[in-house]
């Protein structure tokens, strides 16, 4: 039997069930919200307070995870040296992966978004975010157990973060050059850590562009299946 111990939602008083039709309003509101989220690579210099990163990056780490492991590791970055190493290094993959690491049919798939090996928003931005995978960790800090559904955990914990960052009124780009080794280096990470996501966030600038092909998106029918 097991010897779990638990504690109860309305103990927590953490839930309060709604009515069917607050619960319809609120799941709207924020489809809405979530419709006006679009991916940019021009961001503004302009600075966003460190206590705007720090809250939602909490939020992230609320999400759920393999055995309550909580596998991860976020690395704020706004220091302009760390952000222009991590632009250069960044860059240099990029050039190996645009001159011919891609293959063809990858290039063709990005074509219509008009990416290259150019970086300048690892810059720009105010405000990077590496997210780090653990291999090893546990519930409490400074503990060494094996890690479980790592990537599963690791890919709520980042969409909990955009949400959050879209929530907070920033602009977000994510970022995943091949391979990020070099994150562990310029920010300090053990082995045990690997790179899972880099996040750009910050403001737009004013004539921010969006490419039509990210506008595509998937209707509802193609998406669901009620069974």
């Amino acid at each position: 039997m097991s010897d779990a111990k638990f504690t109860t939602l309305k103990g927590l008083g953490h839930f309060d069930r709604l009515t069917d039709e607050a619960s319809s309003k609120h799941a709207a509101r924020f489809l809405e919200k979530m419709k006006t989220r679009h991916t940019v690579r021009e961001f503004s210099s302009d600075p966003v307070p460190r206590e705007i990163m720090e809250s939602c990056i909490a939020a992230a780490g609320l999400a759920p995870s393999g055995a309550n492991h909580q596998p991860w590791f976020f690395g704020l970055v706004g220091d302009p040296a760390v952000k222009r190493e991590i632009r250069l290094a960044a860059e240099e993959e990029e050039r190996a992966f645009y001159g011919g690491r891609a293959g063809d049919e990858w290039l063709d798939a990005l074509a219509p978004i008009g990416t290259d090996a150019e970086k300048p928003f690892l810059e720009k931005a105010p405000w990077l975010i590496a997210v780090f995978a653990q291999r090893r960790g546990g519930v409490e800090s400074g503990m060494d157990k094996k890690n479980y559904y790592i990537n599963e955990s690791v890919g709520i914990a980042s969409g909990f973060l955009i949400a959050a960052l879209h929530q907070a009124g920033l602009s977000v780009l994510t970022h995943t050059p091949k391979p990020m080794g070099f994150l562990n280096e310029k920010l300090g990470r053990p082995a045990t850590e690997k790179p899972f996501l880099l996040i750009v966030a910050g403001y737009p600038v004013a004539e921010a562009k969006v490419p039509q092909h990210a506008l595509t998106k998937k209707p509802l029918k193609d998406i669901m299946k009620v069974y």
